[in-house]
This record gives C-alpha cells, structure tokens and sequence, in this order.
C-alpha cells in the first residue's frame, strides 16, 4: 500500500456511487459492468446506447488521467500472458456469479440486496484467499 492516496481515492469511490446513483435515478438500471459489456454488443437490443455511453465514459476517464498524470497511472509488474489469463478468469467469474464488483458490490449492496451479499463476500473471501496462496505460500511476490 506505498501508493494509497485517500484523496483520490474519496474521489474516485465517490465518482463511482454517484454514477451508479445517477444510473439508477435516471435509468432504473444497476451500473454493473459486466451486465452493460454483455448487453451493449447484443445488437438485437435497442436498449444498448446508454451502455455503449456508460462504457465509453470509463474508456474516456481513464485516457483523461493518464494525459494528466502519465506517471501516476497503474503499471503492472505482470506479463501479458498473466493478465490474459486473468481478464478470463475475472470473467468467467462474473458470468458464474450472475455479476461483478460494479452490480453486487457497489449497487446490490447498498440496496441490500442478500444475494448480493453472498456474492461479495464469496469473490472477496476467494481474492483474499489467492493473495495470501501466491504471496507467501508460493513465494510469488509483485
């Protein structure tokens, strides 16, 4: 945690629950990204626009940070195959649990939402479980 910032970090959990606020005031839809990824490109749907919106907006934020603050944004210190292969782990989690951090963590939760609560609790309790595994007990560090 050398680089905790809890300014930015006030403000950029507080952008999240104001978007999802927004999202759900507006549109009476749960801001859950893996939802929005599934249903934007089902161009079957009419309803896909303010998907495309919502997800443009979070492309569009990150390249606006990184213009402002090259240096700051995230490195990784993985090889791509590992990142591959976990972007298809983390999404076959989020179709196996019916959603990601964004629908049952941040919305389901603050509606209190039980399944929702299983839900959180049972990925985090796992990426617990899988830091301590790869950090101490096979000695893979960052």
């Amino acid at each position: 945690m050398n680089n905790f910032t809890p300014y930015s970090a006030f403000l950029g959990g507080s952008l999240i629950g104001l978007s999802a606020a927004l999202l759900m005031y507006f549109n009476g839809r749960i801001a859950g990204i893996s939802g929005m990824m599934a249903g934007a490109f089902d161009f079957k749907n009419c309803e896909n626009h303010w998907r495309l919106f919502f997800l443009g907006g979070l492309i569009l934020t990150a390249v606006i940070v990184n213009f402002f603050a090259p240096h700051g944004a995230v490195t990784y210190s993985r090889s791509t195959y590992w990142l591959i292969i976990s972007g298809l782990l983390v999404g076959f989690g989020t179709r196996l649990g019916n959603g990601c951090t964004s629908g049952h963590a941040v919305c389901g939760m603050a509606r209190l939402s039980i399944r929702s609560i299983a839900a959180t609790v049972t990925f985090m309790s796992i990426a617990i479980l899988i830091v301590f595994i790869t950090r101490h007990l096979l000695g893979i560090s960052q």
